[in-house]
């Protein structure tokens, strides 16, 4: 069955073209450098376009070990930048 036929498969992919869509705007803006939020702009609707290729991809098993990885690793990630923010406004940072 095709993305286009299966909805778990189609809101798989496009959340992964969103996701990067949005880390690209979120690093764009993060960073006050021209060249750099340029760039941050063309990864973001770069990912976003082969989140439709890679779509087709999403029933292969090996493919959904490796993204349950990316899943851990992106949680591990937005918990230390919670704690980071946590921490400076303990501080009164």
């Amino acid at each position: 069955m095709s993305p286009e036929n299966d909805p778990k498969e189609k809101n798989a992919a496009e959340s992964f073209g969103e996701m990067f869509k949005a880390f690209g705007s979120a690093i764009s803006e993060i960073f006050d450098d021209p060249s750099l939020k340029e760039k941050a702009r063309e990864f973001g609707r770069s990912a976003a376009e082969s989140a439709k290729t890679v779509g087709d991809r999403f029933k292969d098993e090996e493919v959904k070990q490796k993204f349950r990885e990316v899943g851990k690793a992106a949680q591990d990630f937005g918990k230390s930048v919670k704690e980071t923010f946590t921490s400076n406004r303990e501080k009164g940072s």
